[in-house]
């Protein structure tokens, strides 16, 4: 069995055309998907290197601005992104 859990996005292809063998639209889907980009996600899979503390914050900074809508302005904003 194939996983693409431990960094091994060398195995991808491989794991692609099982998928491609399935019987699961969902995952041709999904599959197809991969296809559009799939050097980054190779990279994203081979590569030691992760943006996820980035996109954490970007994702907290944007529920913060979602929660606020309409409350307060720029000030307020800044504080609680600080404070948090």
């Amino acid at each position: 069995m194939i996983t693409l859990t431990q960094c091994q996005g060398e195995y991808l292809p491989v794991w692609l055309d099982a998928v491609r063998q399935d019987d699961l639209p969902s995952l041709r889907t999904l599959a197809a998907g991969i296809d559009r980009g799939l050097d980054a996600v190779t990279a994203g899979l081979t590569l030691p290197w992760s943006s996820g503390a980035v996109e954490g914050d970007v994702n907290r900074i944007r529920m913060f601005k979602r929660q606020m809508f309409g409350r307060a302005g720029f000030a307020l904003l800044r504080k609680r992104v600080l404070l948090a």
